[in-house]
């Protein structure tokens, strides 16, 4: 049994069943699951946790789901690296990266929501799952829906990198692309919706799809040791995820799982798709849509569902927002790599990018405990990279060959 009352209205409060909608029909204000935590707390400790499984699912009792977990079941707890290299490099003390560029099984973040959302949508029947996605969702909605046995439907903007198109064909999706922004996309799904008996993961399924982004602000609490950083850097597309990672180490603190939380929220996007941190740079908590461009894919949505929310978090927690360009963006995924040996998609680049700038401003200190938010993989971006490298020298398989070469001065 699990411990989900039903759904909430974020705006006007009013109560929801456990129902396939996600708006409210009062105020179309979004919906939000709301937990029995009083339960949670008679069941769940420190110590029950630890006895879980290496997953997501230790967290079980704080997913929106009724039953056991049936599909995603290795989806993450994923590494929480202490990035010695890259710390010094730019003088911080305690650096960690939660990196979700190695999640199982499309390697990228969105595994953890795709994951609820599929459990959710066997638990109310449905046969067929879908999508609007950038990329990364649409790999992990295609991957999960062949491992619960569902058919799937998934729409994406046109142009996307080759890597993520292929990582979703070749889980037998129906794939279909859209001459247009991924806004465009969005809004097509919203009307198919509506003529279609389809859980859409981001749209009729969205208040528990969200929900699943929770366990990533779970595991950096529990592997810091059962403490709450002291700031975190977090990629923003359409701002759940740095929503989640507030809210989830709220929970704990209210649960007396970690102690006070006092960590501040940095949001990070691309300067070609900012509209939440051009926001909050403005001092507004109004989002002005824009029209992406910039080869973070991954992060670009200029109209974000939950951008409002996300400057709210930024803002509440003391945080602040910030953008680097795309040169910036590959001069960090470069970075990144020489320095802690982690390859990561565009969106790492940005994250990466924007931390430089935030302890440039002196917004984040160095012997602050702070964590750099890594969530896609960079096999999936290649393109981003092209023309950035040399290519490789050719020799003939001789020692001589090398040893020339080596006297005219290659450096290793």
């Amino acid at each position: 049994m699990g411990f989900v009352k039903g759904l909430r209205c974020k705006e006007c409060g009013k109560n929801y069943e456990k129902l396939p909608i996600h708006v409210c029909e009062y105020c179309f204000g979004p919906l939000e699951v709301d937990y029995d935590y009083e339960g949670i707390r008679k069941v769940v400790s420190r110590k029950s946790i630890e006895a879980g499984p290496p997953t997501m699912w230790r967290y079980k009792e704080f997913m929106p789901i009724d039953e056991e977990p049936t599909v995603g079941l290795h989806t993450g707890y994923t590494p929480l690296v202490r990035a010695k290299n890259l710390g010094k490099k730019l003088g911080l003390d305690q650096l960690y990266i939660k990196n979700d560029s190695v999640n199982h099984p499309t390697f990228s973040f969105k595994d953890r929501v795709v994951a609820v959302a599929v459990a959710k949508a066997m638990e109310f029947g449905f046969d067929t799952v879908s999508c609007a996605s950038t990329g990364n969702l649409a790999n992990s909605v295609a991957a999960h829906a062949a491992e619960a046995g569902l058919k799937s439907c998934i729409f994406i903007p046109d142009g996307l990198e080759a890597g993520k198109i292929l990582g979703t064909l070749i889980y037998g999706s129906q794939l279909i692309a859209v001459n247009g922004s991924y806004d465009d996309v969005n809004r097509l799904c919203s009307e198919i919706a509506t003529n279609h008996p389809w859980a859409f993961v981001n749209i009729n399924i969205r208040a528990y799809y969200g929900d699943g982004s929770r366990s990533y602000g779970y595991e950096i609490a529990e592997q810091l040791g059962w403490k709450a950083p002291d700031n975190v850097v977090v990629p923003v597309a359409g701002s759940s995820l740095i929503v989640k990672i507030w809210k989830a180490l709220h929970e704990f603190e209210s649960l007396d799982l970690i102690g006070k939380v006092q960590t501040k929220i940095f949001a990070a996007q691309a300067t070609g798709c900012s509209p939440v941190t051009t926001a909050i740079k403005a001092g507004s908590e109004t989002i002005k849509p824009v029209k992406p461009n910039t080869i973070a894919k991954s992060i670009a949505i200029g109209n974000p569902a939950d951008g409002y929310y996300g400057i709210k978090t930024a803002n509440e927690s003391g945080g602040w927002g910030e953008d680097v360009d795309d040169e910036e963006i590959v001069e960090c995924m470069k970075l990144l790599a020489e320095t802690e040996g982690i390859f990561t998609e565009t969106a790492g680049g940005v994250t990466l990018g924007v931390l430089k700038k935030l302890i440039g401003q002196g917004r984040i200190k160095k012997d602050e405990l702070t964590v750099l938010c890594i969530t896609g993989n960079g096999l999936k971006t290649q393109e981003a990279l092209q023309g950035h490298f040399e290519a490789p020298t050719v020799i003939e398989p001789k020692l001589d060959h090398f040893e020339e070469l080596f006297a005219n001065g290659i450096t290793v």
